[in-house]
């Protein structure tokens, strides 16, 4: 498993797409701070770049690094939440 593990950090640090499994669905990720692998993202998706997509964080505090504004009732939802 650490060699795929190692391998999918590979391919998302050099602008890659990789694909995960979901409780529901296949998803599909990439580096979220690199605009060529979100572009990548899109084109597979077929989807025009004024969409959003979904982005993965480990904590909340890095909220505000991808999003402009934060709602306080997004902070009270984390909180209160008993799993991602």
């Amino acid at each position: 498993m650490r060699e795929e593990i190692n391998k999918t950090l590979e391919v998302l640090k050099n602008g890659g797409v990789i694909l995960y499994p979901t409780d529901t669905v296949w998803g599909l990720g990439c580096d979220a701070t690199n605009a060529d692998a979100v572009a990548k993202v899109n084109a597979i998706k077929g989807r025009s770049a004024d969409k959003s997509l979904i982005i993965l964080l480990d904590t909340d505090n890095k909220l505000q690094s991808y999003v402009t504004e934060v709602p306080e009732v997004a902070y009270q939802l984390i909180e209160y939440a008993e799993k991602p």
